[in-house]
């Protein structure tokens, strides 16, 4: 199962992590896997290369797929926009595959 977690202060996005593989099906061919994957690693390039926040790679095992990222001065209001999306995202793909995706939100 995949177990996302984000952290959220006074409604400002503070950390992310994601862990875990889907199990959906076989490696290579897990559509939720690859759905998840996808969602996270575009949010977390595009943070990076198109807004003024602070991105801290904390964790990163590809193999183990897990991958955790703070954010030390909050996120701005373009990465927490690209955050929404982001979950949006992870949200559906969480209630089509209960069972293979896990989300929590603490704010």
């Amino acid at each position: 199962m995949i177990k996302i977690s984000v952290a959220k202060k006074n409604g400002v996005y503070r950390s992310f992590k994601c862990s875990g593989h889907a199990g959906f099906a076989e490696y290579g061919n897990d559509v939720v896997c690859a759905a998840v994957s996808m969602l996270v690693i575009n949010t977390v390039n595009a943070i990076d290369e198109l807004t003024g926040c602070c991105v801290s790679l904390d964790e990163n095992d590809s193999e183990n797929g897990k991958l955790a990222i703070s954010f030390p001065d909050g996120t701005d209001e373009k990465a927490g926009l690209l955050m929404d999306a982001m979950l949006l995202g992870i949200k559906q793909v969480a209630e089509d595959h209960d069972e293979y995706v896990s989300l929590n939100i603490e704010d």
